[in-house]
Order: structure tokens, then sequence, then C-alpha cells
């Protein structure tokens, strides 16, 4: 049963609905008494999926079904309230959409909240829902998290139905989703994760990827001290180590060389390992997005906003050169990360480079920034490994974050470390 109401709060919605949970839910469901918002990519019966773009709108009909994570949410009794804007064609990481409007950022209303998920982390980081759904192809959850100073999860590649969602590259997409607190995070983890036991197996190691950490544009200390004494309170100093992940996949992936060209070595203050998995990770997204609309965008010339437009058509001139290379490089990397953290060790780093950029920045002084954030994010996306963004309060009035990643199919064992972490966060936090 849905019926409409008026778009309005923080521009998150593009259309605002309600979807109750079916009449029969038993009043001890799991999600029962929460509210959720889903990112306009998912299908949703009777509404069109508007992938950000009012010439897609236009030119597809309603869907004929719910996408069944939505529908996994319904069953276990929680009520959606809408439609989310989001960054048109899940082509940005900013949040900026000049159709629709960018939804404003609740930590800072003069900052881009992040994209592509751009409306469902502010519909949570507003406190307009519980928790919401979005997607992360190359960091479309994980990036608003961190810029709305929310949780957001990035699961194990495969492991949640994509079903009834608007594909952006099949190779990197997930569903991920978004809560203000660990433990709604780990329950509608186990909804769509389908766990059935409680995964709290013990740490074995933190991992501080420093370098990773160097790549910062505030002060390293402001995230590594508040988590290295957590987990040394909850776990003991033996608990933590230190790595250099760039040298450590530079050494352990052959693959790489393909893609260590002069423009991966040249870009200053990054990590020319992680470069060289950004660009190999954008040359499959770009292959496969062309596979998946091209024939779409060169028949309807969509009206594209700056930046995503240059993007798109880029994506439309890829060629298949490397891309056996790029599927090698998954496998060779999921391989090198699973020997390094094995079961119950856990990768941590920065999600992204520092505090979300001001709205309506030129690109050029972007591009560093850029260059790094995917530097960061190519981590889990080409390994297919779960990572969640973790708020760490403010910075000179802006929010921070720090993620930590773990083995693919270890989901269940992050958020529940997640959720045992948070207390000894927060009193940190406080205290700080």
């Amino acid at each position: 049963m849905a019926r409409s109401l008026p778009v309005s709060d923080y521009g998150a919605f593009v259309e605002k609905f309600t979807l109750l949970p079916d009449p029969s839910s038993s009043p001890e469901l799991p999600l029962t008494g929460l509210t959720f918002a889903v990112k306009d990519i998912f299908d949703v019966e009777g509404y069109v999926t508007g992938f950000g773009n009012p010439d897609w709108a236009r030119t597809h009909s309603a869907a004929t079904s719910t996408s069944p994570v939505v529908l996994s949410m319904l069953k276990a009794g929680a009520t959606c309230v809408g439609k989310t804007v989001m960054d048109e064609m899940a082509y940005s990481i900013n949040g900026e959409n000049v159709h629709y409007g960018t939804p404003t950022n609740p930590c800072a209303s003069d900052c881009v909240p992040g994209g592509s998920s751009s409306g469902s982390a502010v519909a949570v980081g507003a406190m307009l829902s519980d928790f919401s759904l979005g997607t992360d192809t190359g960091g479309s959850v994980r990036v608003p998290a961190s810029y709305c100073g929310i949780f957001g999860f990035r699961p194990s590649h495969g492991l949640v139905s994509t079903l009834g969602v608007t594909p952006m590259a099949q190779s990197f997409d997930t569903v991920g989703w978004f809560a203000r607190d660990p433990v709604i995070l780990k329950r509608v983890g186990k909804i769509l994760l389908r766990l059935q036991e409680d995964n709290s197996a013990t740490l074995d190691q933190l991992i501080i990827a420093e370098d990773c950490f160097k790549l910062l544009d505030i002060p390293s200390h402001k995230l590594t001290e508040i988590l290295i004494s957590s987990v040394e309170k909850l776990y003991g100093s033996q608990k933590i180590q230190y790595t250099n992940l760039g040298n450590f996949v530079e050494a352990k992936v052959p693959s790489l060389k393909h893609f260590m060209n002069d423009s991966v070595k040249k870009q200053e203050d990054n990590i020319p390992s992680l470069a060289a998995l950004s660009s190999a990770m954008r040359l499959l997204q770009r292959y496969e997005f062309k596979n998946n609309h091209g024939d779409w965008v060169r028949s309807v010339k969509p009206n594209l906003g700056p930046g995503i437009s240059e993007r798109v058509w880029e994506a439309l001139s890829a060629t298949d050169e490397n891309i056996d290379v790029c599927c090698l490089l998954k496998s060779e990397i999921r391989a090198a990360l699973s020997d390094l953290l094995g079961d119950s060790s856990i990768l941590a780093m920065p999600t992204v480079p520092g505090p979300p950029p001001k709205l309506k920045t030129e690109p050029t002084p972007l591009e560093s920034f850029r260059a790094k954030a995917f530097s960061l994010l190519s981590v889990a996306g080409v390994s297919g490994f779960c990572q969640v963004s973790i708020p760490l309060g403010m910075y000179d009035g802006l929010p921070i974050s720090v993620s930590l990643v773990a083995k693919h199919g270890s989901d269940g064992f992050l958020l529940s470390f997640v959720e045992n972490l948070h207390t000894t966060l927060k009193e940190h936090l406080n205290f700080s």
C-alpha cells in the first residue's frame, strides 16, 4: 500500500510516500517501528526508477515489481517513507544534482553531502528516517556516510541481491545501507545478509594502513588515536599492528604493473600502487557502464550536469583493452588481502582524504582530493571486501570518519566488531 506525500526536508527526497509493512507482520519483527528511505535506483512497484536524471525518468515506465531488498525491509517490519535524490546515473561521489537539487548536508550545510547515494545519507543524518538503502560501486555509500557523519556499510560484493536495482557496473555494484548507530546498522545487515548467528568472533589484529593515513588533509592522529585507544581498551595493545598497504599491494598483485603508467606515477601525494588499482577499477567501471547504458545515452542524448556529462561520454568511448587484466587483478588482490587479514583481522584506513568539500567547488582544485579518495575506495571496491565508514566527530566544524575493512564474507564479524567498539569510541570522542 502506498500513498504520496509532499516533498520537502533537506532536499533529500525525490518523492515521499509510505510503504507499510505486511499487515500480517508480527510486532516482534527485527525492524518493527523503524522507517527507511531508498535511493532512486531501486525499483518500487508503481513508481518510475529515476536514476537521478529527468530524461531517464521520462523514457522509462513505472516498475512492475519491487526490488527484493526493499521487500525484505518491509517483511522485517520497517516502513518505507520515500525515494531519495541521487547523482545522475550514479556517476559521482559529490552528491550535487543540477536537476533535482543538492540535498543539504545536515552536518555542514555549505558542504557537499557526498554521492551518489546523497539523499539516502541526508535522510538518515537529518533524522528523517532511521536507516536508508543506497548503492556503492566506487564509494557511493562510504563517501556520503563520511561527509554526513553517519555509519555507512558496503557489504562484500555479491552477498546482497541487486535484483530490481539499476546497474552501474556489475563487477563493483553493491547494495549498502546507512544508520546513525551501529545497533540499527547491524539489525539491517542481519536481514540483508541473511545472517543466522551473532558472528562475534574475537579480533585477531587491527592492522593500521599507515601510508593511507598520510593521504589525509587533516592531522592523521585525529583519526588514529581514538581508534587505537578504543581497540586497546577492549582487546589490548598487542592487537594493534601496522602496515604499508601500498607496498604490500604492489608486491602481492603482479597485474598492477599494467596500470603503473606515467599519469599514475605523477600523482602528487598519492600511493602509486593504489592509484594504479583505482585506474584499473575505473577502466572496468567505464566499460561496464557503456555496455549497460551506452545505447540509451546515444539514443536519448540526455541532459547531463557538469562533470557527469564528461564522465558518461568518456565511458562511451571505452574499449575492451586490458579488461581481462582487470578481472585477473580482482582475483589477485582478493587473494592477497585474504592472506593479510585472514578470517578475523581488520584493516583500518581513512574513508576519504578529509572532511567534505565546499558546495560548487571548481573541479580542478578537487582533482587531487578525488584521486586520493578513489585510491582509498578502490581497496574494498576491487577486492570485493566489506567496509564500514564510522563517524569520528568533527574537525574544525566538519565531519570526519575512519573506515574498517574485513575479508569477503566477514560482514557479520565486521558489524559485530563495530557494535562492540562503539561505546568505547563514544567515550574517547566525548573526552577529546
